[in-house]
């Protein structure tokens, strides 16, 4: 197996302690946003015989194992990933597979450069994604039923946002939630910025359940996504606590330290809370309008320790062992490729002492015994 040796990417709502408080080292001073495990050409992982990218390239069936080949490609299917959110990410979503070929193809088609700021599809696949707390962990996720919303909206006492209040008293609720997220994203600027301030001061003054978007306009002054994010639920994920994003379901995170995992692609489209393009007619094109319980996952107990996040993705399956002091050594050995990330204390893979936040990469069929005293977050695929 490889040691890995990570990117960390500085974007600019990265925590400025928090990977550094994992990995034990003095913070930088710079925020510290994501650290990527994986093979994806934007920042692979590197190894002792050369990025992992490049490692893969050289012999995709030895180190992925044919069935994941057969199944996927010649690439590892997924991106690992530590996540530390200091201040609330862009407010998006992601599509189906279908609409990522289709999208791709006909950006391809039209000549958008692939770095061009109005690129929407950057590849031609989906990108579900689990993302499982490591701390307290604050996300929005799906849209809360359209009276929950109106009643969180009309508490402010904010004139401008009456008619959004009245529109989601309309039936049926997929169309209400459709036509004030329009009205959200397509409004005089002007005219939102002046309701976006008037709703954060009213967020300020009653706090409770109106608390984290003040703090989300706080980052996002005059943003419609503050107003948008009252449409979605509010998470806090305790630690172990998991939440699966499938295609054209509607999140952001907000605030916390998880590891996250996701089909391995860039295809992101924003809803607001971002300075970035906003696409609003492929927007309402992939956004599901569907009233859902956010479904916060817990793991499953299965075989040998193994704590298992049930998800219907087969791009990427996430579990995590929890070793006890003095506990029996457990074979992870499959015939399937396997990041293997440590969270908390000391676990022994092979010849490597992993201590939180170090990860090795196992190739398909390589014999992978882990021991030590601590938790063990173990990708791979489905197959």
């Amino acid at each position: 197996m490889d040691r890995l040796d990570n990117t960390i990417r500085p974007y600019a709502w990265g925590s400025t302690t928090a990977i550094a408080r994992l990995l034990g080292v003095e913070p930088t001073g710079e925020p510290q946003a994501e650290m990527w495990m994986g093979a994806h050409p934007g920042a692979p992982s590197r190894t002792g015989r050369g990025t992992l990218a490049e490692v893969i390239a050289a012999d995709p069936e030895r180190e992925l194992g044919a069935a994941s080949v057969a199944k996927f490609g010649p690439r590892l299917p997924f991106l690992l990933k530590l996540l530390a959110a200091g201040a609330p990410l862009s407010l998006q979503v992601h599509p189906d597979l279908d609409q990522a070929k289709a999208g791709y193809a006909d950006e391809e088609r039209r000549g958008v450069p692939a770095d061009a700021a109005h690129r929407t599809y950057k590849d031609a696949n989906h990108k579900p994604e689990l993302v499982c707390a490591l701390t307290e962990f604050d996300g929005l996720c799906g849209f809360r039923e359209p009276l929950r919303a109106a009643a969180l909206l009309d508490a402010l006492g904010v004139d401008s946002l009456k008619p959004y209040v009245d529109l989601l008293h309309a039936r049926p609720e997929e169309a209400a939630l459709r036509e004030v997220l329009t009205a959200l994203l397509t409004a005089d600027r002007d005219e939102m910025a002046r309701t976006v301030t008037e709703a954060a001061a009213a967020c300020d003054r009653l706090g409770g359940d109106h608390a984290p978007y003040a703090a989300i306009a706080h980052h996002y002054p005059g943003d419609p996504g503050v107003i948008a994010a009252m449409l979605l639920n509010h998470v806090r994920l305790q630690p172990g606590e998991a939440l699966y994003l499938g295609a054209g379901v509607p999140h952001a995170y907000l605030n916390g330290l998880a590891v996250e995992i996701m089909a391995n692609s860039d295809n992101v489209l924003r809803c607001g809370l971002t300075p970035k393009h906003v696409d609003v007619p492929e927007l309402l094109r992939i956004v599901r309008f569907e009233p859902r319980d956010p479904g916060v996952l817990r793991p499953e107990a299965a075989p040998d320790g193994e704590e298992l996040y049930e998800t219907p993705t087969d791009e990427f399956r996430l579990s995590r062992y929890v070793l006890p002091a003095g506990g029996a050594t457990h074979d992870l050995t499959r015939a399937t490729p396997q990041i293997l990330l440590c969270t908390a204390g000391s676990v022994r893979a092979g010849e490597h002492e992993l201590t939180p936040g170090t990860s090795v990469f196992v190739p398909a069929g390589e014999r992978a015994e882990v021991s030590g005293t601590g938790t063990l977050f173990r990708a791979t695929v489905v197959v």
